[in-house]
């Protein structure tokens, strides 16, 4: 049979038929997230094949005939429930990647071991793999599938598939990749996730007690819930005593860079303000910003409501996409907050992210957490801490701030430039990935780098000695993920490279000319 090429299927309870483009006659039924599949192929010069899935208890009445009654315009009703995907609980799923050659009864011969094992599939997706013509990708969610089973699952997938790879949200199996997500819309997955703050303040917090504040709070976190990849950033209209918080920091903190910050911060800084809207009295909105760095490097901010984890964090990165809180500390405090908020992701994280180099670092940092081991996100989640967060970097024999930590607190800004208190490092990934670091006072040790590109260089060597079986890469044509993890895919990198340099010789020649 012809291998599936829909976007994607996800199980509902009901019966419901989806567009597959699948050839050859009845082939196989298998369980789909409690439901039985059954592959068809209809007949007639203008037909178009379907999958019809049906409860399991329905009766197995359907026939090959029963299928030739079906029309073109069952096919285009289905059409819309291709690539639906309900949003459910990505940590309990295991995820399983492989890839078949184009070849018939292949599909049908890769699923048998679905059934066998009793593996319950919530979601399967097919694409057309990007390294040969003649295979497909096959992306295949699934629950209750752990220990003996997976290692059976996996061993007789091996049977059929080209390549297979398993990840999961809590990985228990020794072979078992942590889940990641393939491509940038998977981030709607976890951007959710919330592991701190958000509308929920701590006792502590300078807004406990204020019910304005606390309102205001949750306002922002609905924004971020209902946020997906794709929409534009809904603008906020912020109220007088936020932007006066805001103009409060914007104002002492805009004396100090001139002399504290590195001097790319001091080059773009001027093209947010002229661009971006941003002034003393003015909080600049999430969605102007996004689209200026989305037009300066890619990079793009995307609302969040509180704290994500480490992993989720750093994935965002790979894909040139920032989690930005949209809120603003409380008034009372206007020179101090106990979580990230909208002064400290414009002011400290957004305009480096319109320098090419510091964009990249980032993106390298995002791209070795992709199915890293947990211990291994701890370390990437250190080097993000003590260089994107809290680093410097010597400039013309000075220490200067690049950090967002740094960038966006009067006091802290003034400490790590001026004090001969902190202990001054040199940044190595090895090393700086196993120091502690406090947050809730000013740092004792800092790291400096000596240009972002040497930094570059230091966390791609870092990321290769990560435990994982493939290279992640970024296709900015997709916004998703590329596993560089045999023979074809690097071929097709090589020629990508070649392409570049072709073009790169030209332009010099031109040049020289």
């Amino acid at each position: 049979m012809a291998l599936p090429t829909a976007r994607a299927v996800h199980c509902r309870p009901q019966p419901v038929i989806v567009a597959f483009s699948v050839g050859s006659n009845l082939i196989s039924n298998y369980i789909l997230g409690g439901t039985e599949v059954w592959y068809f192929s209809l007949y007639g010069s203008q037909t178009k094949q379907v999958v019809i899935m049906e409860s399991q208890a329905a009766k197995k009445q359907k026939t090959e005939s029963d299928a030739e009654d079906f029309n073109t315009s069952s096919a285009a009703a289905a059409a819309s429930y291709v690539g639906m995907n309900e949003e459910g609980d990505v940590r309990s799923t295991t995820s399983i990647v492989f890839s078949l050659v184009h070849t018939a009864g292949s599909l049908a011969n890769a699923l048998k071991p679905f059934e066998a094992l009793s593996v319950n599939m919530t979601h399967i997706e097919s694409r057309p793999s990007k390294t040969s013509s003649d295979q497909y990708d096959f992306f295949v969610d699934c629950v209750d599938c752990g220990g003996d089973k997976l290692k059976s699952l996996v061993e007789e997938l091996k049977k059929h598939a080209v390549t297979v790879h398993v990840s999961s949200r809590s990985p228990k199996e020794e072979e078992t990749i942590p889940w990641f997500p393939h491509k940038c819309s998977d981030l709607d997955k976890v951007a959710n996730q919330i592991v701190g703050c958000g509308s929920g303040l701590e006792a502590d917090h300078p807004g406990f007690k204020d019910p304005v504040y606390r309102e205001r709070r949750q306002h922002f976190a609905e924004i971020a819930m209902n946020y997906k990849h794709g929409l534009p950033i809904p603008r906020v209209e912020y109220t007088e005593a936020e932007t006066q918080t805001w103009g409060t920091i914007f104002r002492e903190l805009t004396k100090l860079y001139p002399t504290h910050a590195c001097k790319e911060y001091n080059r773009v800084f001027p093209l947010l303000v002229a661009n971006c809207g941003y002034r003393e009295d003015n909080i600049p909105q999430l969605e102007d910003v996004s689209n200026f760095l989305k037009e300066s490097t890619g990079f793009r901010l995307r609302t969040v409501a509180g704290l994500l984890s480490s992993r989720d964090f750093l994935a965002g990165l790979a894909f040139r996409v920032f989690h930005s809180t949209q809120y603003i500390r409380h008034g009372s405090k206007p020179m101090y907050t106990p979580e990230p908020d909208v002064c400290h992701e414009l002011l400290g994280h957004a305009p480096l992210f319109v320098d090419p180099s510091f964009a990249q670092f980032s993106q390298e940092i995002g791209l070795a957490s992709l199915g890293a081991p947990e211990d291994y996100i701890q370390k990437l989640a250190s080097c993000y801490w003590f260089t994107v967060e809290f680093g410097l970097c010597k400039q013309d024999g000075m220490m200067k701030a690049y950090g967002a930590g740094l960038l966006s607190s009067f006091g802290e800004l003034k400490y790590s430039i001026e004090e001969d208190t902190p202990d001054r490092r040199p940044f190595d990934p090895a090393k700086t990935s196993e120091q502690s670091y406090p947050i809730t006072e000013y740092q004792p040790v800092y790291f400096y780098t000596e240009s972002f590109e040497d930094a570059i260089e230091k966390m791609r060597a870092f990321a290769a000695t990560i435990p994982r079986p493939f290279t992640a890469r970024y296709n900015p044509y997709t916004e998703s993920i590329d596993l560089l993890d045999n023979v074809a895919k690097l071929k097709v990198m090589a020629a990508d490279i070649k392409s570049d340099m072709t073009r790169l010789c030209h332009a010099l020649d031109k040049l020289d000319n």
